[in-house]
């Protein structure tokens, strides 16, 4: 599978390396361009290239990683993603610690915020209630494997982003819809900085 990241910080890092291990490849992007990303790539090996968003962005499979202010300007100027599983591994926060504050978004999830950025993709909400360090190892421990809890309305895209995730050895573990699932994974849900490891 082909990779691209919207973002590459410690989370789209620790993703792109777990895909790497798996044989994946993976193209980053970011908003600073990709000559600013050649020594991640460099770091990450043959299989990381570097490229523009709408280059990231055409890929199989995206993982959308940027702050949560930037995201409308991270989206926007993409091409329409009619069909592509896009992971949403961000969170709602308007400001971040020490001083943290929680985007107020009515009614809707911040999920279901993304996907209306996102016009046509089939969004699935996942490793945003782990914090990177939890992200980036082996997710096979001796009393088990890492869980990963995900949501989104589409089920065959949750059946993608799942198979993946297994193999890069977590234990995925599907809480519904965007706003059911959603709800318990954002800030201020009771999943939120959850680590829980599932028995094998």
């Amino acid at each position: 599978m082909r990779i691209g990241t919207l973002g590459a910080g410690i989370i789209a890092q620790a993703v792109a390396r777990h895909a790497i291990r798996q044989g994946h490849e993976v193209v980053l992007s970011n908003s600073r361009g990709p000559a600013s990303l050649a020594p991640v790539v460099e770091d990450l090996g043959a299989l990381a290239t570097a490229a523009t968003p709408a280059e990231a962005a055409a890929a199989d499979l995206v993982l959308l990683a940027v702050p949560w202010p930037r995201i409308p300007d991270a989206v926007t100027a993409l091409p329409r993603m009619d069909g592509t599983v896009v992971i949403d591994a961000t969170n709602q926060f308007a400001s971040f610690p020490p001083n943290p504050r929680i985007a107020d978004l009515g009614d809707l999830t911040g999920s279901e915020y993304v996907s209306s950025l996102l016009p046509g993709a089939r969004l699935v909400k996942a490793f945003n209630t782990l914090y990177a360090q939890f992200i980036a190892p082996d997710p096979r421990h001796e009393a088990g494997r890492q869980v990963l809890f995900l949501a989104g309305d589409d089920a065959d895209a949750k059946n993608t982003v799942q198979d993946l995730t297994a193999g890069f050895g977590f234990a995925p573990v599907d809480l519904g819809t965007l706003r059911e699932g959603g709800r318990l994974m954002q800030l201020g849900g009771p999943l939120s900085a959850l680590h829980v490891l599932k028995q094998d």
